[in-house]
């Protein structure tokens, strides 16, 4: 991987560049230290940012950093990680990447347009809201958990994008994040939502393919169907095309590349020295 560009930024879920969600991409020959990783995370500042590392022909070890700590799963810097690899002439529409991370093996299939993603379904149960959800500053209808988050359904579309969170406040709660979402007044989709993770350093994350993981069995259990057109509803609008299928959930979209270059060597392979001030 040396000779290609190995530092990329790209838009994903969305067919237009500065829309979506950017994600950071590392296309890399070996994963450098977890403190560097997590240096080049916090240097990138985005939600996301994915290291690459290629095992044999459409097989690579992928792993996850957002600026505050390593994530366990995340779907558009995947679903940008893929973009990549296709830019980069790795990959090709129709083939099938397998991806080994810490949600266990994860399946990308380029598409003549976009990306799907199959990816685990992370189905919750129902939960009293705890009182740091309070910070949503909105009243929700239901409150479900799952290993990484909770979900709350809040009553329509106005009250979603009324949700003004107290992030200091919501940083205390015990799970990763929270996914707020409705199907009411969610005009041309089946549901919307938005995602709130500031305890990992993102207050709002633009588009998030791994809650679909939990918003999936959700809205097939009230809605009756298992595909679905969803909304991302904030300020970046994602737009994802869900399919659940039992324990696998299908994301599908599509990305834009923002930048690309290369990262120093050095930055890589040794540790980050402090500066001394």
């Amino acid at each position: 991987m040396s000779s290609w560009p190995n530092m990329w930024i790209i838009d994903a879920f969305t067919a237009h560049a500065f829309r979506g969600n950017a994600a950071a991409v590392c296309l890399l020959d070996a994963f450098p230290d977890n403190d560097v990783m997590q240096k080049i995370a916090l240097q990138m500042y985005l939600s996301e940012t994915a290291f690459v590392v290629k095992q044999a022909p459409l097989s690579y070890n992928l792993r996850w950093f957002t600026p505050e700590a390593e994530v366990n799963l995340c779907g558009h810097a995947t679903l940008a990680a893929t973009h990549a690899l296709v830019q980069s002439g790795e990959v090709k529409a129709g083939d099938v990447v397998t991806f080994h991370t810490l949600s266990g093996d994860l399946k990308a299939r380029a598409l003549d347009k976009g990306i799907e993603l199959d990816f685990p379904t992370l189905a919750g149960k129902p939960a009293k809201a705890p009182a740091a959800l309070k910070a949503l500053n909105v009243d929700f209808v239901n409150c479900e958990i799952n290993r990484d988050n909770y979900l709350v359904e809040v009553k329509d579309m106005e009250t979603l994008l009324a949700c003004a969170p107290s992030f200091k406040r919501l940083a205390r709660m015990d799970q990763q994040g929270v996914i707020v979402t409705t199907a009411k007044g969610v005009a041309g989709f089946d549901f919307a939502s938005r995602y709130f993770c500031p305890a990992l350093g993102i207050d709002e994350d633009p588009v998030t393919g791994s809650a679909h993981c939990f918003l999936a069995p959700y809205w097939a259990a009230r809605l009756g169907k298992k595909q679905f057109h969803a909304l991302q509803a904030s300020k970046g609008h994602g737009i994802l095309d869900v399919t659940l299928k039992g324990e696998r959930t299908l994301i599908a979209g599509q990305c834009v590349t923002a930048l690309k270059g290369h990262l120093p060597s050095t930055t890589t392979k040794t540790k980050i020295k402090e500066a001394a001030c």
